[in-house]
């Protein structure tokens, strides 16, 4: 069981700072390129971990490390659909999912990382490209979130996932040490 002192074992990188006005084209540059280097980053701690160390969980009750790459591949796709919901229809509500759940699915162990790898690849180069091609009016783009109860630009939701990719990375590390 977790304390309040084990929070960097929950949060390696701490919790995500939402951005509360548009970004700057510099600031949305930065997280475009963690999106970007995302599916290469994982892919090269998932070696510096190695295939042992993957079946072992970060932290006490957390996932393993299989298990947060197949996560990380799950929560993008679901993110990406976000996006092109957000940029094609006004402000919707998006459909929330259990992802621990999710995690527990037998694919999850069934499934060798490297398919999400390639999936992460596949999908992030995709993504990356249709970000880096929307206007400043579609950054500013909504869509709700009925567990949140919070609505959120797609500004948000950019700085939101280059976070929850770094943050996964930082579970990984936790398995390294």
């Amino acid at each position: 069981m977790l304390t309040p002192e084990d929070d960097h074992l929950r949060y390696p990188i701490g919790l995500p700072q939402l951005p509360t006005a548009p970004l700057t084209p510099a600031e949305r540059a930065t997280y475009l390129q963690q999106l970007a280097d995302l599916p290469n980053d994982l892919g090269a701690m998932t070696i510096r971990v190695g295939p042992e160390h993957l079946q072992l969980p970060y932290r006490p009750g957390g996932w393993t490390g299989q298990q947060v790459i197949h996560h990380v591949a799950d929560s993008h796709i679901n993110s990406y659909c976000r996006f092109r919901l957000a940029l094609t229809e006004d402000n919707p509500t998006i459909r929330p999912y259990d992802e621990g759940t999710w995690a527990e699915l037998p694919d999850v162990a069934a499934t060798p990382v490297a398919v999400s790898l390639a999936l992460l690849a596949s999908l992030h180069s995709r993504w990356v490209t249709l970000l880096h091609h929307l206007t400043g009016a579609q950054w500013q783009r909504t869509f709700y979130h009925p567990e949140t109860k919070r609505t959120t630009t797609l500004d948000q939701a950019l700085a939101l996932y280059a976070w929850h990719g770094r943050h996964h990375l930082g579970h990984l590390a936790l398995l390294t040490a």
